[in-house]
């Protein structure tokens, strides 16, 4: 968007003059003031989807005390001149798969240097709560050898209050992982569960609920997520439902059986009565691209007849996910040895390659496949390498590559996929039912959170819709965009106080220039924090200062209110 079509698009007249490229904070004199921050001279957009208007905005403690084109900026402590800039809302990330990360670098870096201010984490069925006894051991030794993280709590309670003795940069909030919770009762076996095992899962639900907990997620696509039978999902959100909550779901298919996906999310929502989000909306691969009107049809109608569906998208046509991916279920269920000694088994070799090759000629090529990230030193080498490449390299067909590796790393093997359309990608982005989400982490350019090339999702996701998808393709206004990564999120999670510019309201506030704002990270670079977000306010505490990090963690942890 061209500066001059930004300031036609705001309803509150012109804006200061003498604006340099950058912000000035101004600081008040010792005298006690009436504030401690006012952010002037601003474009003010507050998340519900209306024009910008010109006003100053005024912080007291951790809310937004006054809003108004006349507010004197001498009653306050620090001023922050916003001339030529927007301001809004802190954004709200529905779907991303932080949650330790924050323990590991409480700053959040990628994610709040976007403008950030919440994360939903325990997406796609996965939450690090609770921890299975089998697995404590195995677990404490994997987070302290790659990141030097002790495991202390075996629950959602003993997560939060790590959590909250460490701090962080931005708020937190989380979902309950369908698989994790599968995996704490019957284990990661693909067996229908009992009435006893689903009164044990709805037990634990009623629990994290009321300890604060958002909703229930599903990774169906995946082992042991995808065993849960429809019956048994609604089952478990019923539980979710009477405590107010979402259901968030990576569907059992993306591509081939994605119309079908979306009606078994449609009756699962309908049969529970439970707020539905359909996780990362696309249709994969291109013998599917054009299935996204029938898709769009069906999210529609569900809207029109149970109401409160939406569907979140992240603003790149790649998706990212372990490599494993490709084999079968079947072959992945059980723990990771059972993986592997069924990949390394002769008698099963046939099957399973009969099976990756069907994925093959979905893909279309091994080289849209490129390898993220690995966990040994020996296999480094191939980290931002397509399986082709790492293939011709080895001197091995792809298949054997590709086995061979996930062998080699236990499983350990990130990889990111070119599937999607970009025509595709803007419709969704568009839709009215979608917002933005990240389906990422809080990482950091060093550190064991710099490790590897991964998606650049974690680092662009928001800065990306605000440079390539208003300002250059302009497929959507900019106050709907804002509305996407605020307000809609907010309601859609029942986060009061949160998601909008108004009096009373929690001081979660983006100051950003819509002229310059862009995502920096690439497929081989993605370690790279994004141009343009120049202030970001969290719970009234400036954690980003003229493009800069603070040090400040004044992050909360977010908890559902049960109804």
């Amino acid at each position: 968007m061209r500066r001059r079509d930004f300031m036609k698009r705001t309803a509150g007249g012109s804006l200061a003059a003498g604006f340099a490229g950058s912000n000035i904070l101004f600081q008040g004199c010792s005298t006690k003031k009436d504030y401690d921050l006012m952010i002037i001279n601003g474009t003010v957009f507050d998340g519900t989807g209306g024009p910008g208007k010109t006003a100053a905005v005024a912080i007291k403690g951790d809310r937004i005390a006054a809003i108004g084109a006349a507010l004197d900026s001498g009653k306050a402590a620090e001023v922050v001149d916003a001339a030529g800039m927007a301001v809004c809302p802190g954004f709200i990330d529905p779907h991303t798969h932080t949650d330790i990360q924050l323990l590991v670098n409480p700053k959040a870096e990628s994610k709040i240097r976007q403008g950030v201010t919440t994360e939903i984490g325990g997406n796609c069925g996965g939450s690090w709560y609770p921890v299975p006894e089998d697995d404590f051991e195995k677990d404490r030794e994997s987070l302290k050898e790659r990141f030097d993280l002790d495991l202390t709590w075996r629950d959602m309670n003993g997560f939060f209050g790590r959590l909250e003795q460490s701090g962080s940069a931005l708020n937190f909030a989380t979902l309950v992982g369908n698989a994790t919770l599968r995996s704490y009762v019957m284990g990661p076996y693909n067996r229908p569960a009992t009435a006893e095992e689903i009164d044990s899962m709805k037990r634990i639900i009623r629990e994290y609920m009321a300890a604060g907990a958002v909703g229930l997620s599903s990774g169906l696509e995946y082992a042991p997520s995808n065993f849960a039978s429809t019956e048994e999902l609604i089952e478990l959100c019923r539980e979710v439902s009477s405590a107010g909550g979402v259901y968030a779901t990576h569907m059992r298919s993306e591509d081939d059986l994605l119309l079908e996906a979306i009606d078994e999310a449609v009756q699962i929502a309908r049969e529970a009565n439970v707020s539905l989000e359909i996780s990362h909306f696309k249709a994969c691969y291109k013998r599917n691209w054009d299935k996204l009107d029938a898709a769009f049809e069906k999210v529609e109608q569900a809207e029109r007849e149970i109401g409160n569906v939406l569907c979140d998208r992240y603003s790149y046509h790649a998706y990212s996910t372990g490599m494993s991916m490709f084999f079968p279920l079947w072959a992945r269920e059980g723990k990771t040895e059972d993986f592997i000694n069924r990949l390394k088994d002769p008698k099963l070799d046939a099957k399973i390659r009969a099976h990756v090759k069907e994925r093959e000629e979905m893909l279309g090529s091994w080289d849209n496949v490129l390898i993220s990230f690995v966990r040994s030193d020996e296999n480094k080498h191939v980290v931002g390498k397509t399986v082709l490449q790492g293939a011709k390299e080895a001197g091995k067909p792809c298949y054997e590559f590709a086995r061979d590796l996930i062998i080699d790393e236990e499983n350990r093997v990130s990889m990111i996929g070119f599937a999607m359309s970009e025509d595709n990608l803007k419709r969704v982005l568009a839709h009215p039912q979608v917002v933005v989400g990240s389906d990422g982490n809080s990482l950091a350019p060093y550190g064991p959170l710099g490790e590897g090339i991964p998606h650049p999702r974690s680092y662009g996701t928001f800065p990306r819709v605000l440079d390539k998808f208003v300002r250059e393709e302009n497929i959507m206004p900019l106050e709907t965009a804002i509305r996407k990564m605020s307000g809609l999120v907010a309601d859609k999670f029942g986060f009061e106080g949160r998601g909008y510019i108004r009096e009373g309201g929690f001081a979660d506030v983006v100051v950003f220039n819509p002229d310059t704002v862009i995502d920096k990270g690439t497929w081989s670079n993605p370690h790279q924090y994004p141009e343009g977000i120049d202030w970001v306010v969290v719970n009234g505490k400036i954690v980003i200062r003229e493009g800069e990090h603070t040090g400040a963690l004044p992050g909360r942890i977010l908890k559902q209110k049960v109804t």
